[in-house]
């Protein structure tokens, strides 16, 4: 069982770390393949409003709960201060700042998506008489 959860929360770990990803730069990979967009739009919903809302993931106590029964050392907080905080923010990211990491999210994204919506706008639009063949 040990080895099975071990894996089961890397792979929770992995999945988190993709979703982050997905949340932060799927707004171009919707430009390629606009059916993402739907997609996109509820992820980055969903992590905006975890980090407006100083909520923790849901994804984080699934990775304890398997870390437990592998017999790991689960850990508090979110993946963010776990995995990212370190990496990135400097220490302390403080509740102020991790809101301001979830608008950054909404602002960027919406920049996407004007430009995604001003490439389609231009597609569809045909060419004057005077372009034509």
């Amino acid at each position: 069982m040990g080895l099975l959860d071990a894996a089961l929360a890397d792979a929770v770990l992995v999945l988190h770390l993709a979703f982050i990803l997905f949340v932060v730069g799927g707004g171009l990979l919707a430009v390629r393949w606009p059916k993402l967009v739907p997609w996109h739009l509820a992820a980055s919903a969903w992590g905006s409003f975890v980090a407006l809302t100083n909520r923790v993931c849901p994804l984080t106590p699934l990775e304890n709960f398997f870390l437990a029964r592998a017999g790991r050392a689960g850990y508090e907080g979110g993946f963010i201060d776990r995995y990212v905080a370190s990496l990135v923010y400097p220490e302390g990211l403080g509740p102020r700042a991790q809101m301001g990491l979830g608008l950054l999210v909404i602002v960027w994204n919406a920049a996407v998506y004007v430009r995604l919506w001003r490439l389609r706008a231009r597609r569809r639009t045909p060419l004057p008489m005077s372009v034509r063949p």
